[in-house]
């Protein structure tokens, strides 16, 4: 979805003329931390309610604060995971959506985004969640993929994160069943380190230690 697309509650746009007190009041009646300013309908920039609590005076034209306006915003082309990012990076509560001419079309509330990225990643759907961890230069999304669906299972969703100072990859997938345990079972036999597993199943990763014992017995 694009972000012109998303749908959010109705947000006030603020203008330069506004006075301090003014915008305070419009954050506090919708439960926000931050409003956008517009000068016609071009997107000044964005005012949190910290910079408005810092001003001296709360009667001030808004426009008297421009060095306190961020330029956060994403343009209406872009996918919503871009406001995510913008969101979460800059610590805001909405995010202005612009065009190309830089005219302000909508805002987007953080929390209309977080139900948005819900949907995305269909976590409302019933399913298990699998975290694993693997050297960087041994992954392969095909032996994943393929293991997972030796148990009658399909990967609905995958992401990867990497840690650069240990070359460690963890690799958390979503699992179209809420049935994990055969799928844990098969993962760790085939010597993957399973860091978290979220299922139907109320079982531990004991799972893990009796599969170890069970090869150190079959050693002897």
């Amino acid at each position: 979805m694009l972000t012109r697309e998303l749908e959010s509650q109705s947000l006030p746009y603020l203008h330069l003329t506004d006075k301090v007190y003014q915008a305070l009041q419009l954050m506090n009646d919708n439960h926000v931390t931050h409003l956008p300013i517009v000068e016609g309908d071009k997107y000044s920039g964005l005012i949190s309610e910290d910079d408005l609590l810092m001003a001296d005076n709360d009667h001030a034209e808004l426009g008297t604060l421009q060095q306190s306006f961020a330029n956060s915003a994403v343009k209406g082309h872009e996918h919503f995971l871009k406001a995510v990012q913008v969101a979460a990076d800059n610590g805001l509560s909405v995010v202005p959506v612009i065009n190309e001419e830089g005219e302000l079309i909508s805002t987007v509330a953080y929390n209309d985004l977080l139900k948005q990225a819900s949907e995305f990643m269909s976590l409302n759907e019933p399913g298990g969640l699998i975290v694993l961890e693997v050297d960087s230069n041994q992954y392969s999304f095909n032996e994943i993929s393929k293991l997972v669906e030796t148990n009658d299972a399909q990967i609905t969703q995958l992401n990867t994160s990497n840690d650069p100072e240990t070359g460690i990859m963890q690799v958390t997938i979503r699992i179209n069943k809420p049935e994990v345990s055969d799928i844990i079972a098969t993962f760790q036999r085939y010597e993957y380190n399973v860091k978290y597993f979220f299922g139907e199943e109320l079982y531990t990763n004991e799972l893990k230690s009796n599969y170890d014992n069970l090869m150190n017995y079959l050693k002897f």
